[in-house]
């Protein structure tokens, strides 16, 4: 059975581990990856309930988090009541299962919940498989934007461009 449900503290070594596992993917079919996450950055969305972990019966098979703000990436338009979903990770004995439509249904009815009228998300630019792949599960692609160097960004978003997705509901 799949279900989708807050991560909770005990969650953070496995949510490293598939963290470690995806970077390995994007090492392989992308011209960035990840340069790895602070413990405290993930602590703190488990903490404030923005982590989120689907579950394969009891296996976590996929993780993500989500923020109502990100002003460096998407600069004006963060204005607009959206959500945000980031650090999509999968185990690898679970890949090509779907998961981001199960986070795409599980967003729309959260965000509609929640009062808001997108949902957003970026991955670094130059993947165009992993780009149509977020096309097919209903995102519209916005184009490129450049990001810029911040403290409070992840080291993989430093002198690079983004792909920017949304869907508007």
């Amino acid at each position: 059975m799949r279900y989708i449900i807050h991560s909770n503290p005990e969650d953070i070594d496995v949510i490293f581990s598939l963290y470690d596992a995806g970077t390995e993917l994007q090492k392989i079919v992308a011209k960035k990856h990840w340069q790895g996450f602070d413990r405290e950055l993930i602590a703190t969305d488990i903490r404030e309930k923005r982590c989120w972990k689907i579950m394969e019966d009891d296996q976590m098979a996929c993780v993500f988090s989500i923020t109502f703000q990100d002003p460096f990436i998407w600069k004006e338009k963060d204005n607009d009541p959206a959500i945000y979903i980031h650090r999509i990770s999968t185990h690898p004995n679970f890949r090509g299962k779907g998961y981001v439509n199960d986070i795409v249904r599980w967003a729309k009815e959260y965000a509609a919940a929640n009062g808001k009228a997108y949902i957003r998300m970026d991955t670094g630019s130059g993947n165009d498989k992993l780009n149509n792949y977020y096309i097919s599960c209903g995102f519209n692609y916005l184009g490129v934007v450049a990001t810029v160097d911040s403290e409070d960004l992840p080291a993989h978003y430093k002198g690079g461009t983004s792909s920017l997705f949304e869907i508007q509901l």
